[in-house]
């Protein structure tokens, strides 16, 4: 990579939310308030789960994935705004502005895999309920979860790797972490072909899972039809409800991030679309599990349990 002018910067300034004195102060607080509730929410998920031998199951298996890269896609942004916004040093250096896009590119991808694995292994588990055990055996669920992130980490890698070879005239960075979208705006040289492996990506890596989550859903849909009994419907479609509210906030937000970047030149609506996909939805998605599903509310009840009464 070759900056315009390495004489004048040498890294990226994250211009973030307001350059107000004033606003500092509740921004810390907001932002710190909404990462600790989202490493505090995910990590009681995944340790309930560890923790309880009656979710060691294909779906929590899942969930548990879920919440680790939920935690790790807010890891990759908030604590350096935080960080920003109490030094009063908004300044990036190009190595960690470039690893900080590496990273989110891969958890951002992770989740979209990760929600079209779940959405298969719902309906295995509705669909064809007397086969469930076998097809969903612990190998075929490592090795969705391994492709996943192979699919993500060569997704990530190729998207880097193309803005390395890009020449940059200015600095400022209207957002408060190192979008890849933003940077690429930043350059001097021609875009044309990173934009085309976006738009590609945006094709074989968003739309095609999208298609399989919407038509794993229009199968469960039609096999929960079929139930005769009230009873039956709602327990049937009870395991899919979380899972389908975490879908709809996170192709939701996702949408409104591209529409916000592509429809607008306002720098504020691109950047609040970014926070409710980047932070809002991450810490959302564990109180969806645990208000919805009673095995988690279970499994967090033991899990506070144990832990009150090590401590007396």
């Amino acid at each position: 990579m070759v900056p315009g002018n390495q004489t004048q910067f040498t890294g990226f300034i994250l211009l973030g939310f307001s350059e107000t004195p004033e606003e500092q102060g509740p921004l810390f607080g907001l932002f710190l308030g909404m990462y600790l509730v989202t490493v505090l929410g995910n990590l009681f998920i995944m340790l309930a789960i560890g923790s309880d031998s009656h979710l060691h199951t294909p779906m929590y298996f899942f969930l548990s994935n879920l919440s680790f890269v939920d935690l790790c896609v807010v890891s990759t942004t908030v604590p350096k705004m935080l960080v920003n916004i109490l030094t009063q040093n908004k300044a990036i250096p190009y190595a960690d502005c470039f690893a900080q896009m590496y990273f989110f590119i891969i958890f951002a991808s992770l989740d979209n895999f990760l929600l079209t694995v779940m959405a298969y292994d719902r309906f295995v588990a509705i669909c064809h309920p007397l086969h469930y055990a076998a097809i969903m055996s612990p190998r075929l669920c490592v090795l969705l979860v391994l492709l996943s992130w192979i699919l993500s980490l060569l997704d990530s890698l190729l998207h880097c790797l193309m803005v390395t070879r890009l020449s940059f005239c200015a600095h400022k960075i209207q957002h408060f972490f190192c979008d890849l979208d933003q940077v690429m705006k930043l350059s001097c040289a021609g875009t044309f072909i990173n934009y085309v492996l976006v738009y590609l990506a945006i094709g074989l890596l968003g739309i095609i899972p999208l298609t399989g989550i919407l038509f794993s859903y229009s199968q469960i849909c039609s096999s929960i039809l079929k139930v005769p009994s009230s009873g039956g419907k709602y327990k049937a479609f009870s395991t899919c409800g979380s899972h389908l509210s975490v879908v709809s906030l996170f192709y939701g937000t996702g949408l409104g991030v591209y529409l916000s970047s592509s429809t607008t030149h306002s720098s504020w609506k691109s950047t609040i679309a970014s926070v409710m996909y980047a932070v809002v939805t991450p810490m959302l998605n564990p109180f969806i599990y645990s208000l919805r599903n009673k095995d988690i509310k279970n499994a967090l009840r033991r899990l506070i349990s144990k832990i009150i009464s090590s401590r007396s």
